[in-house]
């Protein structure tokens, strides 16, 4: 029997929450997805350039994912487990140690949070607070944590942030990010001077928590010595150093993780959307040893046992992070990117490139000018969006796995777009 794959938007419209966002850019019922491209109820394929947000780095429906899932399901294996022992948390648990914790010399402990990265951050931040007694957390402005109260406090976006409705986002103190005061600036020294300051009104922080590519905050990107130079006040100041490795994580920028180029070592790091390789929910925080003093159910949630996250999980780690292959390739396709990028800041004036790995995207001077590259992106088959205070990027989040030819496609389109923007923007300035 044939799918149904009709939908009226109306209903939408009519019972969804105004919260709704993403639709609302990519007006289309989407029906189905395979690899790097998506398919609306019209038959219409589209080029994805925003891979669920970094959730899907890995791709749609991956088919071994995709195999190994409906094994577990025929099979009647377990779909919710809270907490308890099941064999496939088992054998992802022994995944993630042998391929990605012991190779590089890491013995952090792994605290399912689930079902999202804000919750990984909220954990992040009791935990750090139960360690060393404090309450105060350094974050860096334009920063993203969350949307829960908690991790919206570290937070800078103001529209986010308006989300509270007036409730308290407190104990938090906002440093600004490497490059936020200009590339002469050096924002660490700042932060060191006040918090050296007895009189600066800060009090002794807890943690420091950042992110070494600002997803949402437009794609800046911190420097292997801005991030050791967080380090060094987490540990000149007694703090825990936490990086949120959600959307910069799993691949994106050509290492498992995207601090690995500074050799850091933090105390906790924030895992979440392509974690389970297959879009499913699934967070967690990797936690030193001496630092795991939770009682147990102290942190708890009932979806932190999503068994299905578990085997995809498993599969994603075991097909692409056994070698270096995979990172190898993601390199390649990031200098693919960079160069298709650079033909755009070629086109338009003052643009200027962001980002590294394949989380890049360009600063097109504003928001009214990134929001019709996108949207002409779309009317031609491109699912893109932007990112930054103002949206003013253009923000390329393709699965890594995306085919060579797919991605050049995809690059022309995008450059198209921007042609034709910056044309109609001088056409309109004459």
């Amino acid at each position: 029997m044939p799918t149904d794959t009709s939908a009226d938007k109306n209903i939408f419209e009519r019972r969804e929450s105004e919260a709704r966002s993403y639709c609302r850019n990519f007006d289309t019922v989407f029906t189905k997805a395979l690899g790097s491209e998506l398919t609306d109820a019209h038959g219409k394929t589209y080029i994805d350039f925003l891979a669920g947000c970094s959730s899907l780095n890995y791709g749609h429906n991956d088919p071994d994912m995709k195999a190994a899932l409906i094994e577990h399901i025929s099979g009647d294996g377990i779909a919710h487990g809270l907490d308890m022992y099941t064999t496939e948390k088992a054998r992802f648990l022994e995944a993630y140690e042998e391929i990605i914790l012991k190779p590089r010399g890491m013995d952090h402990k792994i605290m399912m949070t689930g079902p999202t990265g804000t919750n990984a951050v909220e954990a992040a931040m009791k935990l750090a607070r139960k360690v060393t007694g404090r309450r105060n957390i350094v974050a860096f402005s334009n920063g993203f944590h969350g949307m829960t109260m908690g991790a919206l406090s570290l937070t800078g976006n103001a529209g986010k942030r308006g989300g509270a409705g007036g409730g308290a986002l407190t104990d938090v103190t906002h440093f600004p990010f490497e490059g936020a005061l200009g590339d002469d600036v050096d924002t660490l020294a700042q932060a060191e001077m006040m918090l050296d300051n007895s009189s600066s009104g800060i009090d002794a922080p807890a943690a420091f928590i950042f992110e070494p590519i600002q997803g949402e905050g437009g794609l800046t990107a911190a420097s292997k010595e801005w991030m050791q130079g967080v380090e060094r006040l987490a540990r000149k100041y007694g703090a825990m150093l936490i990086v949120d490795d959600i959307q910069s994580g799993c691949g994106r920028t050509g290492s498992y993780f995207a601090f690995e180029e500074a050799g850091i070592d933090p105390d906790m790091i924030t895992q979440a959307k392509s974690l389970s390789g297959f879009g499913l929910p699934f967070a967690a925080l990797l936690i030193k040893p001496e630092h795991d003093i939770w009682k147990p159910a102290e942190h708890n949630g009932t979806f932190r046992g999503n068994t299905h996250a578990f085997v995809t999980g498993r599969v994603a780690l075991e097909k692409f992070w056994k070698t270096d292959d995979f990172a190898k390739e993601v390199q390649e396709k990031s200098k693919i990117l960079t160069e298709g990028l650079q033909s755009i800041v070629d086109i338009i004036p003052g643009a200027r490139l962001k980002g590294r790995g394949l989380m890049q995207g360009v600063d097109v001077g504003s928001g009214d000018n990134a929001g019709e590259i996108c949207a002409r992106a779309f009317e031609k088959g491109l699912v893109i969006e932007t990112s930054g205070a103002d949206d003013e990027v253009v923000k390329v989040l393709a699965p890594l796995t995306t085919p060579e030819d797919t991605f050049r496609k995809g690059l022309d389109i995008l450059i198209e777009s921007a042609r034709e923007v910056s044309t109609s923007t001088k056409m309109a300035a004459e």
